[in-house]
Order: C-alpha cells, then structure tokens, then sequence
C-alpha cells in the first residue's frame, strides 16, 4: 500500500517535470532547420582540404602531365575507365568542354577512393594556372568548370641596364616579361632597342599569383624610367573609363598611326589566315592588308621612325620597305615601283613622309601596295592598329590627376637603393 502511494507521488513529480520542460523549453524559429550533427571527438576530427573544390584527404590522388598524343580517353583507360564510360563522359562534356583541345605540358589530376580496389571518381584538367575542368565520375557523370582563387601582390624593383632590360630584370629577381610590359607603356617614348648602360628603371607593381604562383600578368601602378639624360615617368589614370599611362605633363605616352599609308586607296584583300592567292592560285595566308591604287600613287610611313630594310625581292614582296616605329611595331610597305628619294637604310622618318610609291614589282598581278604591321614581331592586323592619337587628362580632371602623379612619384623616387636586384 505505502509502495502504491510513494509509487503516485514519483509518477506526479515526474510527470510535472516533463510539463515545465515543455513550457518552458526554447522553440525553435521560423524557418530553422535542424542540422544533422555527429558528435565526434576532437582529436578524430580531419581538417578539410579541399582541392579544385573537391575534399582530397578523401581521395588517393594521381597528378600527372599530359604527354605528347595523349588525349582524354588514352588518360583514362590508363585509370580503369571503359570506352564506354570515357564515350559517356565525353557526351556530358560537349556544351562545357570540347575535350578535343586537351594539350600536352598541361597538368592533371585524377582522385580514386582509397579502397583496396580503388575506383576513379574524379578527372580534373587544367585548361590554364587559373581555371580547369572537373570531370565527375560519380552517378550520371557531370562536366563543369573551376577557377582557382587569385591574388594581385604587390611589388616594388630598382635596377640599372648594362646589356639589356631583359637581364636587368633577372638581376632584380623579377619576371623578365615584365620588360615587355615596360616596353609597351614607354614604346613611343623611348627607344628600347638603343638603350644605355646605366639607363635606371624604377618601378611599381602588382602580378597574379595562384596557390602562391606568380603568373605572368602584371599592372604597373607607377614607373620611372631615366634614359640619355632625361627621366619618363609612367602614371596610370582613368578617364572616360579607360586607363592610359600619362607623362608628369598630362599627356598620353601613346603616340599615334595614320589611318592608312595612302590616301586615296581600294582594299582588295584583307587580313587572312587562308586567302586565295591570285598568282600561286593556292591557298595560303596574307598576313596584311592590299591597297589597290594607280601606280605611282605615293606612299606615306604610318608614323614616325627607323628604315631598317630595303630591298628587291622578285619571286615575293618586290620593292619593300621595312619601317621601325619602336620597341613594338614594325611596318612593311610591299610591292613599291621604286622608293623616294633619299630612303635607305638607317633613314629616320617622319609620319606621312612619302617613302615610295604604289607598283606591280615582285609577285603581283597589279598596282598596289601590300601592308602589313607587326607587333613584337607578331603580324597583326593592320585595320586594328590604334590610329588616334589619345587625349591628354581633361582640364577638369587634372587637379586630380596632379594630386595622384605627385604621390606616385615621391613614392618612386623614395625607393631604396636595397629595392635593387
């Protein structure tokens, strides 16, 4: 009887407990989900590391190169995939990836499950430093694209020429391609294939980095350049929406092309990977640009600078001039009946000075001139080239611009000599 009674009360106590539990236990609020949590202990714990986006302490990862006439499904096969799986694949990978441009020196990594027999789940490529392909294996399969996290360092080099910049740059444990940007920015400015031993360069700047890779892709934030007696500076500033480098007075470093070597003047024939050549009766490129006019029409240097060739070529170019403009562009005038008087090589040229005059020497069917524009001994196409000369700061932006250019240049010229390579 007495175990009956104390039994009523424990229930009652128990019971009440309960009640005040859910009275006053807190609710959850709208729009909370609960988690799945497993409690684990600390010390089993793993950090996640996630590579490509992929966690790879889970995985057995092969890295490898693609070889020379490898392609995807010589890869793969090499890793337990079947024709069909690989075929599968490739379907998944048309609207992302054409698996067709697959390069040899570009790297690769393949993730397998850590298991006795282990199994492929994914193939990343890297199609640059920068981005790549994942390819999932796992389920229906699935195709897509990665990029990797960058980042801009910022750096500052001091240094002095004493054979060339590119070496210069070497000393300064810098990037030799950086020269080439340098080369770009002061290329109407200064004369890079005359340069002097002990020409100084001061110069700062930002370069891409990947997983603590330096890329060659640079933004100069400020230069200084001091050449035969006299200092160009580099200031970068946006106007109108777009950033040019601009000398200490306001004035674009970038010089300017005339539209076209001849005034009055028909295209015949652009620029082409594949044109059909009317004498060879072939296919085959024409890397410029055919200005159809009478003979005897005069021919005009796009711009100012340096003869460098002149010759007869019979089987080809015929009478042709070659024209250095600066450290970046050449012009070829092909195709002359004869050239001005005067012109040799060494020559210095004014822009619109006639250089010679429109013929049918060499390989020609007609009078015209054949032109063509090579930038860093690359051709380009010469109806691209930028033919305007750009504008200095506006009158109401150069407070502006002065309060950067001043900043800009007591920071490069407070530059330690310790900077130096």
């Amino acid at each position: 009887m007495k175990f009956g009674k104390k039994w009523r009360i424990v229930s009652a106590a128990v019971i009440g407990v309960i009640a005040l539990g859910f009275i006053f236990w807190p609710k959850p609020k709208a729009g909370d989900e609960p988690d799945e949590v497993e409690v684990t202990d600390s010390a089993e714990v793993e950090r996640l590391v996630l590579e490509y986006g992929i966690p790879v302490d889970r995985y057995k990862v092969d890295y490898g190169i693609v070889e020379r006439n490898q392609n995807l499904s010589s890869i793969l096969s090499n890793h337990g995939l079947t024709s069909r799986n690989i075929h599968d694949l490739n379907e998944k990978a048309k609207d992302v990836f054409d698996v067709r441009k697959i390069r040899d020196g570009q790297a690769y990594a393949v993730f397998k499950t850590k298991d006795s027999i282990p199994q492929t789940m994914f193939f990343v490529y890297e199609e640059t430093p920068k981005s790549y392909v994942v390819f999932d294996l796992r389920g229906d399969y699935r195709v897509y694209r990665g990029e990797n996290p960058v980042e801009w360092k910022q750096k500052e080099i001091r240094g002095r020429v004493e054979s060339s910049l590119w070496l210069a740059m070497e000393k300064c444990d810098a990037s030799p391609l950086l020269a080439l940007v340098l080369s770009n920015i002061y290329g109407w400015s200064i004369d890079f294939f005359s340069l002097q031993k002990e020409d100084e360069f001061r110069v700062v700047y930002e370069q891409e980095c990947v997983d603590g890779k330096e890329l060659d892709n640079f933004h100069v934030l400020a230069a200084s350049f001091r050449h035969s007696d006299s200092t160009y500076y580099a200031i970068p500033f946006t106007q109108d929406g777009e950033e040019l480098y601009y000398g200490v007075t306001g004035n674009s470093l970038e010089g300017a092309f005339l539209k076209a070597p001849l005034d009055f003047y028909r295209i015949t024939s652009r620029f082409s990977n594949s044109r059909f050549h009317p004498v060879l009766r072939r296919y085959r490129a024409h890397h410029g640009v055919d200005y159809a006019a009478p003979k005897g029409t005069p021919v005009y240097a796009i711009g100012n600078g340096k003869v460098i060739a002149k010759a007869y070529q019979p089987n080809g170019a015929g009478n042709y001039l070659k024209i250095r403009h600066n450290s970046v562009y050449v012009t070829t005038y092909m195709h002359l009946s004869r050239f001005a008087k005067g012109i040799k090589v060494g020559s210095a040229v004014k822009q619109k000075e006639v250089i010679g005059y429109v013929g049918s020497t060499g390989l020609s069917t007609g009078p015209h001139l054949d032109f063509r524009v090579f930038e860093n001994g690359k051709p380009i196409n010469p109806l691209l080239i930028k033919s305007q000369p750009k504008k200095p700061v506006k009158p109401e932006l150069m407070p502006q611009f002065v309060s950067l250019r001043d900043s800009l240049v007591r920071r490069l010229e407070a530059m330690a000599d310790s900077v130096a390579g």
